[in-house]
Parts: C-alpha cells; structure tokens; sequence
C-alpha cells in the first residue's frame, strides 16, 4: 500500500497539474466546476485518483444534481487529453491522510468525448480510451449537460426504458439490434420489479416492431394479463402442440422409465419402433432417408400396436420387460387427460405449418408476441414442452436459411429451471438452450434469459449474454456470479448492486454505449405483469366466502382446471 503524505502533496500535484495541463485560454471542465482532483497512478482500465474533499464539498448544494453528486461511488468524473475529455466512474474510495482532506479513489474508463474549442464542453462520446492521463492531470466533475451527451442515443434503433441515476430526464436507452444480436440477461432476486421491468422492456420492443417475432415461456400464468392486447396467449387450453414434433430425445424423456443400461436398451427398441411407426405416414413415403428425428406425424395407436408386434417376437418372458414399459407408459399418457394438448388423438393431422404460425407470429399481425404459458403443463413434462418449443425455434432458424430472414427473439423466464448448472444440464432442455446461447446469433435467433438465481444457470450461459441487465441481488454467490460475467469496465457498478432499489438496475454489454445505473419507467396498469406481492395485512381482513372458495377451488383441482 502506498502511503501518501497528506494534503500537502495534493496541493503541489493540483498546482503543477494546473501549470503543465491547462491551457490558460480554456475555461476549466467547460466553466462548469473547477478541478476536485488529481490522477494519481494508471493501470489500464482501472486507475487511481486523488479527490479534495474541500473542493467537492463546494460543489453540494449545486442544482444540478450530478454536480451535487461528485466524488461518490457510482458517479462520474472527466479529465483532458490533449483535445479530448475522458470519462470514468468511481468504483470505491478510501480516505488517504490523517487530516481527512484527500480521498483515494479507484475508478474504471468508460470512454473518451471532444472537447469544444469555444466551451471546452464534452461532444462525440465514443466508448473506449485512445490515449491515458499522465499522473499529475487534473480531474473534473460531470454535470448533467455531459451526461446527456454520454447517454444520448444515437441513429440506431433503440428503446427507452427510463432514466439515467440520479437525474430524472437524462434519458436511458438501449439499443435493440445490439441487445438482441448477442443475447441478454435479465436477473434480480424476487420483488425488485424484475417481471415488471420484463415487461417495459418486450413492451418497448413490440412498439419498436409491430410486425416482429418474439416467443416468452411463462412458468407463472404471470404475463398472459400485461400484453392481451399485442400478444397472443398460449396455455394448455389453446397450445395444441402436436407430439410427433418432438426429436428422439425428448420422446425418451416422455415415454422411458427405466435408468442405467435398461434405458439404453429400452430407447433402442423405441428407436426402431417409432421410425417404423413414422414410415407409415403418407409424408414419410415422400423422404428418401427417414430419420427418427423428423417431425412426421404418426399415430400413438400405430406405435403402441407395433412394439406389441415387436414384443410377441420374444422367445422368453422375461424379453418382453422393456416392451411392456414402454406401452403401459404410452397408454397411461394417451388415457390422462392433463396431457391432451399435446397427445390427443386430434393432433395426427399434419398442423406444423400452422403451429409455427401461431408460435411465431407470421405474419404477426400487429401482435409480435406470443405468451406461452405454461403453468398449467403437468410437471413431469414440462421441460420437455419447452425443449420442443426452443429446439422449434432453433431448427426452424437453421432449416430457413435459404429463406428471407425472419428473426426470432426467445425470451425463458425462471431460466435457471431449464438451464441449470450441474449434472442436470445433461437434459434436452438444457442442451437446446446452451446450444442456442452459444450458436443462435449465427441463425437469427435471440436469447433473453430472466432469472432470480444466477447462480444457478449452467456454467458458460450467463457468459454468452452480450448484454446483462442486474437489478438487486442479496445472495453473495449470485452477485459473484454476474460480476464474473460482466466486462472489466462495469465491474464498479457491480458493487452498488445491492444498494439498489427496487425498479432500479445496472446495465452493461452491447445494448448500451457505456455501463449505465437505470431506474425504470413506470408502466401503465394494463401493461403489468401479474406478478405482484399479496398484501397479507389487508387480505387477512376480508372475511366472509370462505365455503363457496373451497367449493370452486375443490372443483376446479379435481377437474385439474378442465
């Protein structure tokens, strides 16, 4: 540690700095607020200055509430380069002397402006650092006017999502192309507004690209209420999602029940019985080569009748074992009728185009969304009807190539569920997605990702996500977790984490010209998720009722909400 010897020396560097740096005919920092401090050592990204605590004490009861600000973790300070101003944000601070007058504080580059002849006003903010301070160079306070210019959007397509910390009309966008070409991610633990600012942020987008392409899972029923207007809602009542679409691999997840070497030898004979059950199809005489893969329509009546066929083959009782497994559990899935909208005898028909249609919104419509709600889907399956939904729309971006474009932006609430770290990673739902986190740009598909537990994501995918949007973590490991993901330069936001508030949070990555702290918009009632926290002190005083709530909610759990 280096120990410096108080006031005095911060005085001689202000005056020598002042001497060699500042030309006499430039107002310092744009005539907005004299020097508060000096560069002390620079190290790349990160760097040291030295603040006056007498100088950013004058500065307090400014009304420009950036100004007000300086010097504090979390805001910004500029110093000249030659022609140029550069920006940088305080990451901490440590009091340096016995007296109480000079505070060390380590901050990161977030990019370099020009600098006006007449005014010496920041102009042309640009992300990145040409040329370093010299130790010695004067640092200066943002103001609000510099903000606007750091923050301004420029000619791309953005969205705006709310206002840049702490002002409250700087405005704070991101840019959509960027956000959506290299993935983002969503996370704030339960309670800080993370669905609502889920919601703002698809709701901005949609009003950006009425014509566009955008599928949400919703485990929770939570956001079918907030875009009924522009979105259309899928549940177990209207999916109607076809069986035969599922590739081998997810059939195993369905129909198998057995583990270790049975299960290979149980998938075998599924194997050989599903691609003869495909071959029967008027469609399957059309294809040279059938694969068990092909999402060819079949009937379950025809695959349960030929592995029966393929069981009284066997020599020996005991052979018949996997054959048997492998029916009864066929028969218990067509019998239940949890499981009608994806195995009922309706959907043999040949309805692929017209599902990635409805799935897909094209054409949209004037509806680019479409909200699959899947809380009503047994829970046994339920990984698998979102393995079938993803890998859809994976497959579907690979197989279109030669097509005119038509991108797709995939949006996993509760991703940790389906994405977990560990061994459970090894399922079809969490290879599809990893694969789409790390391959899905190339085809045009987008992955958002929305989660209260970071830390639990599979190893690598939070990593893929251009852009990572935090709102306020408690847990240590979750925020270890992002601010391992983040780029070097955001890594000082990191640590107001959480400090935030609720609807507040730190963005970083491609959709945004530099890190930026964010509060959100508010969003109109009609356009909220159905997300929000029982009032328990109110709702416990609303007595009366009680017995015809037992008796609709009996019926409707006997009845499993048919």
């Amino acid at each position: 540690m280096i120990e410096m010897p108080g006031s005095e020396m911060f005085q001689r560097a202000i005056a020598a700095a002042t001497l060699a740096d500042a030309p006499p005919t430039v107002p310092p920092a744009g005539g907005a607020a004299s020097a508060i401090g000096v560069v002390f050592a620079i190290a790349g990204s990160s760097s040291r200055i030295l603040l006056d605590r007498s100088a950013i004490a004058t500065l307090e009861d400014r009304a420009d509430p950036i100004l007000a600000a300086a010097g504090q973790v979390g805001s910004q300070v500029k110093m000249r380069v030659g022609s140029a101003w550069l920006v940088a944000n305080v990451r901490s601070l440590r009091l340096e002397d016995d007296t109480g007058t000079c505070v060390a504080a380590e901050i990161d580059f977030l990019g370099e402006g020009d600098e006006n002849a007449l005014t010496g006003t920041l102009h042309g903010f640009r992300r990145g650092v040409t040329r370093y301070p010299m130790p010695g160079c004067e640092v200066h306070p943002i103001t609000t006017a510099d903000l606007q210019t750091i923050y301004a959007a420029d000619d791309r397509a953005n969205i705006d999502i709310g206002t840049v910390y702490p002002t409250a009309d700087v405005r704070a966008a991101l840019y959509v192309d960027a956000m959506l070409g290299k993935h983002f991610a969503l996370v704030g633990a339960t309670g800080t507004g993370k669905s609502t600012a889920a919601a703002l942020i698809l709701h901005r987008i949609c009003d950006l690209a009425p014509q566009g392409h955008v599928v949400m899972i919703d485990p929770h029923g939570e956001y079918a209420s907030a875009f009924r207007t522009n979105g259309a809602i899928h549940d177990v009542t209207n999916l109607q999602m076809p069986y035969w679409l599922m590739n081998f691999e997810e059939h195993c997840e369905v129909f198998l029940t057995s583990s270790g070497a049975d299960r290979q030898f149980d998938a075998d004979i599924l194997a050989k019985c599903l691609l003869m059950a495909k071959a029967k199809s008027r469609l399957a005489q059309e294809i040279a080569k059938l694969t068990v893969d092909a999402p060819i329509p079949y009937l379950l009546s025809d695959l349960t009748n030929i592995i029966g066929l393929e069981m009284g083959k066997m020599d020996r009782a005991g052979d018949t074992a996997p054959y048997l497994r492998l029916k009864t559990k066929i028969d218990e899935i067509k019998a239940d009728p949890r499981y009608g909208f994806m195995f009922s005898g309706m959907l043999v028909a040949d309805t692929m185009a017209s599902f990635l249609a409805r799935i897909f919104r094209l054409p949209g419509d004037g509806k680019p969304i479409s909200i699959i709600d899947v809380s009503g889907v047994p829970s046994d399956i339920t990984s698998v009807v979102v393995a079938v939904l993803a890998r859809m729309t994976f497959d579907f971006a690979i197989w279109s190539r030669n097509e005119p474009q038509r991108p797709i932006l995939l949006v996993c609430e509760e991703a940790h569920r389906y994405i977990p770290a560990g061994r459970d990673s090894k399922s079809a739902v969490g290879r599809i997605f990893g694969r789409i986190a790390k391959e899905g740009r190339k085809y045009g598909v987008s992955l958002g990702l929305i989660t209260q537990r970071p830390s639990d994501l599979a190893e690598g995918v939070l990593s893929q996500c251009g852009t990572i949007i935090a709102m306020r973590l408690n847990n240590d490991r979750d925020q270890a977790f992002v601010r391992a993901a983040m780029p070097e330069g955001a890594r000082g936001f990191l640590d107001s984490i959480p400090a935030l508030r609720n609807r507040e949070g730190i963005i970083c990555g491609e959709g945004v010209t530099v890190p930026i702290r964010v509060a959100f918009a508010d969003l109109e009632e009609a356009r909220r998720p159905a997300s929000g926290d029982p009032l328990f002190s109110e709702l416990w005083r609303d007595v009366g009722g009680e017995d015809h709530i037992l008796e609709r909610t009996i019926r409707k759990w006997r009845a499993q909400g048919k």
